[in-house]
């Protein structure tokens, strides 16, 4: 769910001819990594021509999937690219928006279904803590398709780097973590 404005509506951000953002709502300048942030945030937002009053949102997000992909946090495949751009034009080009939306949120959901099903899996296991960290590195992976995950922007200010100490205990770890693996093993075994 879209977070708006305090009066229901999305802030509005204008875009100047210099290309500078600026918030109405913070009465700031911000920058396309701003408007990033408060899209994670689920905030809702239109950015508008701040000489014609034209809504150039589409514009602006497509320019910060470009940001995105020219960081080396490619997210969209080559293949997928060309097929995309071979829809334009198509007359099956009316229907791709609602089919990739539609697609997106079938993969929100079964995000939320494998989030679920791993936690459920591993919650009286010996490998409770590695699988927590391992969800916060896929949700940090997968926060471009779900922005606002819990964790996700500041997974690595949660999990610091570990220290020499630590190696001890990832020793304890992977052999929990070996042995856990060989009884879940043996189980599967015996269904099959």
């Amino acid at each position: 769910m879209k977070k708006a404005a305090a009066d229901g509506s999305p802030v509005i951000i204008k875009k100047y001819a210099n290309r500078r953002l600026y918030n109405t709502e913070t009465s700031s300048y911000i920058t396309l990594e701003h408007l990033a942030a408060m899209t994670r945030e689920h905030r809702d937002f239109k950015v508008v021509d701040a000489k014609t009053d034209d809504d150039i949102t589409h514009n602006v997000l497509t320019q910060i999937i470009m940001e995105e992909e020219s960081r080396g946090q490619t997210l969209l495949p080559v293949s997928f690219l060309r097929q995309l751009i071979t829809l334009y034009g198509d007359s099956m080009q009316a229907m791709v928006p609602g089919y990739l939306e539609a697609s997106m949120d079938s993969f929100r959901r079964n995000q939320e279904q494998f989030k679920t099903a791993v936690e459920g899996a591993f919650a009286h296991s010996p490998f409770a803590e590695i699988a927590k960290r391992n969800l916060a590195m896929f949700e940090a992976a997968a926060h471009a398709f779900k922005p606002g995950t819990p964790g996700a922007p500041g997974a690595a200010a949660a999990n610091p780097a570990p220290t020499p100490s630590d190696a001890a205990s990832k020793t304890d770890e992977m052999s929990a973590l070996r042995a856990e693996l060989a009884r879940l093993q043996d189980k599967v075994d015996k269904l099959g």
